[in-house]
This record gives C-alpha cells, sequence and structure tokens, in this order.
C-alpha cells in the first residue's frame, strides 16, 4: 500500500515522548538488566526502524521483533545492535539467520532435531543464538517440562551451528490487579532456572507489564507497550511512574455542508439529521485503520467533540458539527486540542479491544512525521 503523503491525513510520533519512556525505565529497572526495544508490528504502528534507533540512542541494548522480514528491515537500516526474532523460525531460514546475526527461540525439541539435520547438509558460517522459550502457562510456545529443557541444552551443547544465549518466558497476567497466576508462572520458571548445569547470558521474562508491576526473574527487559507510552493494562492498574504517549492522529476538514432535516448520511443510510445539521467530511477511513466500529465515536475540531455520523468509508468518514468551520479547519482523532484528549485507549473502549490493536490496525497509508 502506498503511503499518502498528498494529504492532510497523518500521524504524529513525538520522539521525545519515546525519549522519556526510555529514561523512565532506565531509572527505575535494575542496573544489571539490558533493555531491547520490542518494535514488532511496525514499532506498534509507530514506525520500527525511527523507533529501534531512537530507543538504542537512549540506551537500550537491542531491540525484540516478531517475524525474520521486520529482523532485516532493521539490519538493513544500519542497525548493528543484537535483534532477538520472537517468533518461531522454520528451519529452511536458518542460513538467514546465521547471516544476519539473529537472534532466535527454539521452543521444541523436533525444531532442534530438523535444524541440527539441516547444518548437516547445508553448515553455515555464524553459529545461532538461540533463546530457550519455556511455557510456564501462557500455552503460546515453548517447553513445558524440566526434563525436556535439560535434554534439549545439553543437544545443542553437544552440536555445531548453535549455542545458547537466553531462556525465557512470557507472564500471561502481568497486566492485571490479581496477581496470583503470575506468580504461579514465575515460580515455574525460577524452578526451570534451578535446574540448569549453568545459566546463559540472557534471562528474560519482563515485559512491559511485569517491568512496571512485578519483580520478575532475569537480566533482560522486553520494553514494549510502555515504550510507546501506553499502559499495558489500559485502565485497569494505576502507573506507578508516568508515559508520554507518542502518537497522534490529524487530518483536515475537506468539505462543510449544511443538511436539511431528514437528510440522510453514509452508506446505508444509517444516519438521519434530526434537524438542519453542519456535516464535515475527512479524509481517513477503514483503509487508513480507522475501521467501521469508529462509527458513533467523535473527533476533536476546534476543541470541540463531534461525533461521527454515518458509516466510516474506506476513506472518508463525516462528523456533525456543532456550527459552520472553515475548510482546513485542523482535525485530531488522537490526541490534545484545546485541552480536550482522545486516546488512544478511548478508541479501544469504543470498538472493543485494546489500545495494542488499534496503534496496529493503523496502515501504511498513513505518513509517520517525526517531530
Amino acid at each position: 500500500m502506498v503511503t499518502s503523503y498528498h494529504r492532510p491525513t497523518q500521524l504524529i510520533i513525538d520522539s521525545d515522548a519515546i525519549r522519556q519512556n526510555m529514561h523512565q525505565v532506565k531509572a527505575h529497572c535494575q542496573a544489571a538488566e539490558d533493555i531491547f526495544a520490542v518494535v514488532k508490528a511496525n514499532g506498534y504502528g509507530h514506525g520500527a526502524v525511527p523507533i529501534a534507533k531512537i530507543a538504542l540512542e537512549e540506551g537500550a541494548k537491542g531491540c525484540c521483533v516478531a517475524t525474520i522480514d521486520e529482523a532485516i528491515e532493521l539490519r538493513e537500516a544500519g542497525i548493528t545492535a543484537p535483534i532477538l526474532i520472537l517468533g518461531v523460525v522454520d528451519v529452511q531460514y536458518l542460513p538467514i539467520i546465521s547471516t544476519y546475526e539473529f537472534a532466535i527461540p527454539l521452543a521444541t525439541t523436533q525444531w532442534l532435531t530438523e535444524a541440527i539435520e539441516w547444518y548437516t547438509h547445508t553448515p553455515w558460517e555464524n553459529n545461532i543464538a538461540l533463546h530457550m522459550a519455556v511455557d510456564t502457562g501462557m500455552g503460546r510456545i515453548g517447553f513445558t517440562t524440566i526434563e525436556s529443557i535439560c535434554d534439549t541444552v545439553s543437544r545443542v551443547t553437544a552440536s555445531e551451528g548453535f549455542f545458547i544465549e537466553g531462556i525465557f518466558t512470557h507472564f500471561s497476567t502481568a497486566d492485571e490487579a490479581d496477581q496470583t497466576y503470575t506468580k504461579q508462572q514465575n515460580q515455574r520458571f525460577e524452578e526451570v532456572l534451578a535446574s540448569l548445569p549453568s545459566r546463559p547470558r540472557y534471562i528474560h521474562s519482563a515485559n512491559s507489564a511485569s517491568e512496571l508491576w512485578q519483580e520478575s526473574e532475569g537480566n533482560l527487559i522486553r520494553y514494549g507497550i510502555a515504550l510507546y507510552g501506553l499502559n499495558p493494562s489500559g485502565n485497569t492498574l494505576a502507573l506507578p511512574y508516568p508515559l508520554m504517549p507518542a502518537l497522534e492522529l490529524v487530518s483536515k476538514v475537506v468539505q462543510v455542508k449544511k443538511v436539511p432535516k431528514g437528510s440522510k448520511i453514509g452508506y446505508g443510510a444509517t444516519y438521519e439529521a434530526l434537524e438542519d445539521e453542519w456535516i464535515a467530511t475527512i479524509p481517513i477511513g477503514y483503509a487508513d485503520g480507522y475501521i467501521r466500529k469508529m462509527q458513533g465515536f467523535h473527533v476533536l475540531i476546534e476543541g470541540q467533540y463531534c461525533e461521527i455520523v454515518g458509516r466510516v468509508c474506506m476513506d472518508q468518514i463525516m462528523v456533525r458539527l456543532p456550527h459552520e468551520v472553515p475548510l482546513d479547519a485542523p482535525v485530531v482523532l488522537v490526541g490534545e486540542m484545546n485541552k480536550k484528549t482522545i486516546t488512544l485507549q478511548d478508541v479501544a473502549t469504543h470498538i472493543g479491544t485494546i489500545h495494542y490493536e488499534v496503534a496496529c490496525l493503523f496502515s501504511e497509508r498513513l505518513p509517520r512525521i517525526y517531530k
């Protein structure tokens, strides 16, 4: 999808907010902990390469991504810091992993068997760093028994082409008030660590939520959603220190018209004017990630909340105005205007999801402007 620079709709990313959020985590984490900036999914919609560079400038020691191609994007942008891929990698791509010197998860004995076999036929130059994935209760990827973990560590040690650089787990409920299950997961992880003949360089279970509200085992923090200034719990838990949201979504009014009482607005004629009303059109739609469920929400124009009326179109929305406004009047869809705000959490609440998803929905058609 082409980026549309020649229209007024754009995402504004506050680089100073990213820097401030990095300063906060550095001030509150342990000195022995390395911070890896999680920039998967195009930096949670904020732009992977610019965010990674800012985070590394501010003291991050590496980056986490989800896929090989996300990792390659960082390398080809000149980023030489360690990059950990969090998703399972097919063994056929291990030569690529070696060439770019990425770290990857090791999650099953079957994968290791296939990887060793692959190496015997197609050896690669650089030994591949593996991070043992331990499933302590997330049910996603990783080993579930101490026996399988110890056996796998022994097999890697006896094999060529690999080495164990880290071991990690992922908490399921670290962003919730009840920490019973998180403590159970942490206990399981500690039991695994106690069984190892030696500890690898990196031990990590801390994501944004557990860094904010827990004491977790390890020396590496996977700093994700909090890097972007967002509360991992939504509104459930209060932040122990302030974070600065980095993203604004803005546009301008491209048409204003007065419609008579009874006029229908949008596809399906789902809105009918209850009186003579001023209607503005704004160039954003579901192709930009501003989905149809946004009908009935609001934007800010001239410091006032204006309801989205009619269905969200692919490329445009219509809003009801309190009065006539000029063409090119600024519009805030996420952000602040005249001391009134619309947050990603507000959007998420309206459409029944989490702000992670809202940020990741923003498509490549929206330019990212870094201030």
